[in-house]
């Protein structure tokens, strides 16, 4: 069987780069350079080298969510999925974790970890109120309501159900609500919708302006040129790959467990 050495990422900027720490040795393609991050956006490498400073010796957890750049400074990565199991597997009763503080809160209520914040926000999961969710709440009945931690604690409080995009999708297909409502970037309700047709999605569509540069055009472009090309210093990269591969063998180890 051939493989591709080639990868086209139809994402933003830092899923491309964590894309290319996992394959050094393939070509993978942005279709958009500009296609970048408001929460990666909100932290820098000098930044973290400064919470270290502030805090010696305290561990730092950094989303996925961030530049290659700013995990090449930081200990292991995370997923909103698997955030809370990587906070607590460091073994640390302090932790710093960047850069989402909405993320940061929401871990930091399920553990007796002491969570150190950085604020970053999403521009697409700030913007959503718990007085909007009520609103469609009080004219859908039986509206199921489920939100991505990345979202402010009164919309998580408001909500049905709080969980990660793999988390919202498993539990529409498994609860199969009459009516819901993901409180998320609102094309990930039409991708969840195109798999089930006995529920109802209302969407309140605060859409992504980063990931809407990526188009049929420039990806197609992008086959055909295959540019632009990710590039990251290999002095960065190998850094930058520690910290994703760490959050890799946690989740390795949990596995091994699990079918122990």
């Amino acid at each position: 069987m051939a493989f591709s050495r080639a990868i086209v990422l139809a994402g933003v900027h830092f899923m491309a780069e964590t894309a290319k720490l996992l394959n050094p040795d393939k070509t993978v393609l942005i279709p958009d350079l500009g296609a970048g991050c408001s929460l990666a956006d909100s932290i820098t490498p000098a930044d973290v080298r400064k919470l270290r400073e502030q805090y010696p010796g305290v561990p730092v957890v950094t989303y996925v969510n961030t530049s290659a750049e700013v995990k090449a400074e930081c200990d292991i990565c995370c997923t909103s999925g698997n955030a809370l199991s990587i906070v607590e597997s460091l073994g640390s009763d302090r932790v710093i974790f960047l850069p989402d503080e909405y993320l940061a809160s929401y871990v930091a209520g399920q553990t007796d970890v002491e969570i150190i914040t950085w604020q970053g926000h999403c521009e697409v999961h700030e913007r959503f109120t718990a007085d909007e969710l009520e609103s469609f709440r009080a004219g859908h009945e039986d509206l199921t309501i489920i939100a991505h931690p990345e979202c402010p604690p009164d919309v998580l409080a408001t909500a049905d159900f709080v969980g990660s995009t793999a988390q919202m999708q498993d539990y529409v297909v498994n609860e199969r609500p009459p009516k819901v409502l993901m409180v998320t970037e609102c094309s990930m309700s039409d991708n969840v919708s195109a798999a089930i047709d006995d529920v109802e999605f209302i969407r309140p569509c605060n859409l992504c302006p980063h990931m809407k540069k990526i188009t049929l055009e420039n990806i197609r472009a992008s086959l055909e040129t295959l540019s632009p090309a990710v590039e990251i210093d290999p002095a960065v990269a190998d850094r930058a790959r520690a910290a994703v591969e760490r959050m890799l063998d946690v989740g390795r180890s949990r596995m091994t467990e699990v079918a122990a």
